[in-house]
């Protein structure tokens, strides 16, 4: 035996020096993941793999509840009363051949069946038939009335966001004083509150005028109708006061009551108290820290109110006689005018399925503990 074979230093390091050699060898144990020879994939290309199953999955759930809507919107307002066909005659006297010849026109007189494969058909192809009432094309007319509903409630969107955040934080960071209290008893109030009924006092109080207080904004409209340029510019802010005040109200209450939540949830966690042990600024331990980890539900929220931006407020347009979305489904019910109905419902409900897919689909890049 040897010297090299007999010191046990030596025997190591020889094990180390073959194990080595071997990990560097092409085709070795560390160079392929299987008997194809293809390397190990790692920890990042799972978690991709994973993210993206979860993506898929969320997708496709977004697909099965568009055709679920789908559904629901052709059969759920044939159930509506009133024949469609006599009210669109405006109470005239017509002959039975002649509401005949427009249950033809229109595709009544067909089965349910039919009716129903031939609109799947159409909506495919982004035609949602004939309005009964105006005797134009569904898309036409939510084109046309989709600018309004976007001015009114984006703005409303964008004001009740930045609001709900900011006295959010403020009132979770300030847990217990007389603002917190203030303030979150406020948003519990205007949370509960119907926004139509709060529509209407507000119309009482700013637009009619109570006591010896005047009449300082319009009963409803979104235009005087004899503005241009910059004037116009004035008048249809003048005219979005109220509304926007209506949907800031009940929006900003639900941001704040979330944020507030969330972040008394972050406030006790061990990471704050580091640092503050560090020697931060409470300011910056708030802004730095503890804000961005609470964001998370109310980025959520977010999404999941952006999708109602498109779908518009449906009681707040009609109590303003505000002539975006809401208003058209309001006319559009009391006819019933079907495919106007139809068109707008499942409008409605795919951009807030489509939100939330958005938030279901981001949230994983915002927080990895989720879709892991």
């Amino acid at each position: 035996m040897t010297g090299a074979e007999s010191n046990p230093a030596a025997i190591l390091a020889a094990e180390a020096e073959a194990a080595r050699t071997d990990r560097g060898a092409p085709g070795g144990p560390a160079g392929q993941a299987g008997p194809r020879g293809r390397r190990d994939s790692g920890p990042r290309a799972r978690d991709t793999t994973a993210y993206l199953q979860y993506a898929a999955g969320k997708l496709g759930g977004a697909l099965v509840s568009m055709f679920a809507v789908l559904v629901t919107s052709f059969f759920l307002f044939r159930l509506i009363p009133g024949d469609p066909v006599k009210q669109m005659t405006g109470g005239r006297r017509v002959s039975s051949e002649q509401l005949e010849a427009m249950r033809q026109e229109f595709g009544l007189d067909q089965p349910v069946w039919q009716q129903f494969t031939a609109y799947c058909g159409n909506v495919l192809t982004g035609d949602f038939g004939t309005s009964y009432q105006f005797h134009a094309p569904v898309m036409d007319k939510i084109t046309e009335a989709l600018p309004a509903t976007l001015w009114l409630t984006g703005t409303a969107y964008v004001l009740y966001t930045l609001i709900g955040i900011w006295l959010g934080t403020r009132t979770a960071w300030r847990n217990g004083r007389l603002g917190d209290r203030f303030h979150t008893g406020l948003a519990l109030t205007l949370y509960s509150v119907p926004s139509f009924w709060l529509g209407l006092l507000l119309i009482i109080t700013f637009s009619v005028g109570m006591g010896p207080l005047p009449g300082l904004f319009p009963t409803g409209g979104m235009e005087s109708g004899d503005e241009s340029g910059f004037a116009y510019v004035v008048d249809v802010a003048h005219h979005m006061v109220l509304p926007v005040l209506t949907l800031v109200a009940v929006g900003y209450a639900q941001t704040l009551l979330v944020m507030r939540s969330s972040l008394l949830d972050e406030m006790g966690s061990d990471y704050l108290t580091t640092a503050r042990a560090k020697g931060l600024r409470d300011d910056l331990v708030r802004r730095r820290h503890a804000v961005p980890n609470a964001l998370l539900p109310t980025v959520t929220l977010m999404f999941v109110n952006l999708g109602t931006v498109v779908a518009g407020a449906i009681l707040v347009e009609t109590v303003f006689s505000w002539p975006g979305l809401g208003g058209l489904f309001y006319q559009a019910l009391s006819v019933p005018d079907l495919p106007l109905v139809q068109g707008l419902f499942f409008v409605f409900a795919t951009a807030v399925i489509l939100m939330n897919t958005v938030a279901d689909v981001i949230y994983p890049l915002l927080d990895p503990r989720v879709g892991r």
